[in-house]
């Protein structure tokens, strides 16, 4: 994995993405530990390999790439004549390096499982009543706080970094706490973060797709940092920001929702969800929150804490006396995708009321039942999805009613990723920078308010006559996204 230098001062990753990365002694402890050498087993892009076979890029990879671009902001801001203590440097730098290890086995498809909704309950439950998860049981904590339980709780890495002080200063730069300074932690977390930065970057190379190819090295020579010490760039460096934000845009059109990558990946949501709730012990997937925190912090189990534990899961699950159960373990675990039988693309407001896709998810609602019961097919097998991407995220009013449904802590998390979301641009000899959204001329602006919804129906199905089944659905549902 590294090389000594000649001259035995350091060491140094060759990383195809940004070329020689040079660690500090801490730095090659960290990567050294296994607490982050379970990253190796943990994919980058979930199941895009079943897509694009060359997409098996790690999490280990895209973490030590962050760090090399964490390497290349701090001497731009450094060359902008701002200087860090040097603990605050190692922190920063050791902030970039770990702000994955808390990553679930293929990273957010798992950790995501609370928000899953049965195909069932979408269309069986009235929508005021419908809830995505179990208000009785904690949810299973985002990735962020897995990994400041990891960072701050596993012997080997408390070891490396050094005690237990330091270890919670790393982990509240990448969880974004109130006690980390806000400009610092936007590095980490931000429209313009040295994790978005690496992984467009790296995801485009290892699929082999253009989109995520941006100008990183005109964004670095055009970053700049205020007398109040605010993060933005030159004015002049605009069209490469829109590239940048463009860039997310199009990987998630095309690489991250490609249709069949998606929908394997949906197939293992509803799996995994369907397991969790079934209980009894049969299966090993975490029945809640808590147990997730019980297992990232035992050493023992945090190493088996792999993409091979969903794999296990899968391969138990395809005798499963449940059939659909089965049947979605059997998608998986023999790369027969789940069929699409109509998507609807809509590019509309966010807030749009109404428009083809809500009338297709209101069709697929009311017929749903009836079209299964036609088919023999169990409605489980049916998947319902609504994934969508937005060119940029601005802050989105709230009704009173939607506030005061949401914790303190939920309030606090929307107001920093509001504020982390607001790309800061210098206008001219200005000597603070403004809002992107305030410049009239920016595509950005143009294009804020709406986004990509894509309302896709699939069904999980096989038999001697699925091809002739899969086409009389197609033909079924081609009109539901009609009033």
């Amino acid at each position: 994995m590294v090389s000594s230098q000649h001259d035995g001062s350091e060491k140094v990753v060759v990383d195809s993405i940004h070329g020689d990365i040079h660690l500090t002694e801490r730095e090659v402890r960290v990567i050294d530990t296994a607490s982050f050498q379970r990253l190796r087993k943990l994919k980058q892009l979930a199941m895009a390999q079943m897509v694009y076979p060359t997409a098996t890029v790690s999490r280990f990879a895209h973490s030590i790439g962050a760090l090399g671009t964490m390497i290349r902001i701090l001497q731009a801001v450094k060359e902008n004549g701002v200087e860090f203590e040097q603990e605050l440097e190692e922190n920063l730098r050791l902030a970039a390096l770990l702000h994955d290890v808390g990553h679930y086995p293929y990273s957010h498809l798992m950790e995501k499982v609370d928000w899953v909704e049965l195909t069932e309950d979408r269309v069986e439950a009235p929508s005021e009543v419908r809830r995505p998860f179990d208000a009785a049981k904690s949810k299973y904590p985002e990735h962020e706080e897995v990994g400041k339980l990891i960072v701050t709780n596993q012997p080997d890495l408390l070891e490396a970094i050094g005690d237990k002080e330091r270890a919670k200063a790393v982990a509240d730069i990448f969880t974004r706490s109130g006690t980390a300074d806000p400009q610092l932690s936007k590095l980490i977390h931000s429209s313009f973060d040295i994790d978005r930065w690496d992984y467009l970057l790296r995801d485009s190379h290892a699929t082999g797709v253009p989109y995520g190819k941006i100008d990183i090295n005109y964004l670095l020579n055009n970053l700049r940092v205020s007398k109040g010490k605010v993060l933005g760039f030159e004015e002049k460096a605009l069209a490469a920001l829109e590239h940048f934000l463009l860039a997310r845009f199009f990987m998630h059109r095309v690489v991250y929702y490609h249709k069949t990558t998606f929908g394997l990946e949906e197939s293992c949501r509803q799996l995994l969800r369907r397991l969790r709730d079934k209980g009894g012990g049969e299966y090993v997937v975490p029945p809640d929150g808590e147990a997730i925190k019980a297992i990232v912090q035992a050493p023992e189990k945090l190493s088996k804490f792999t993409d091979a534990f969903v794999d296990d899961i899968v391969r138990e699950a395809t005798d499963d006396e449940d059939g659909v159960i089965r049947a979605l373990a059997l998608s998986i675990q023999n790369r027969r995708p789940p069929a699409l039988l109509r998507e609807v693309p809509v590019y509309e407001e966010r807030e749009s009321r109404y428009h083809a896709g809500k009338t297709f998810v209101q069709n697929c609602r009311a017929k749903l039942r009836g079209l299964a019961d036609e088919f023999k097919i169990p409605l489980g097998q049916f998947l319902l999805c609504e994934p969508s991407v937005a060119v940029i995220k601005v802050p989105q009013g709230k009704t009173y009613g939607q506030v005061a449904k949401l914790t303190a802590e939920d309030i606090r998390k929307k107001a920093h990723e509001e504020e982390e979301e607001d790309i800061k641009v210098f206008k001219g000899d200005e000597d603070e920078p403004t809002s992107l959204m305030d410049i009239d001329y920016s595509l950005m602006v143009k294009y804020a308010k709406y986004s990509l919804q894509l309302f896709r129906l699939y069904v999980v199905y096989e038999g001697k006559n699925r091809d002739s089944v899969i086409a009389q659905l197609r033909y079924k549902v081609k009109d539901w996204d009609k009033a």
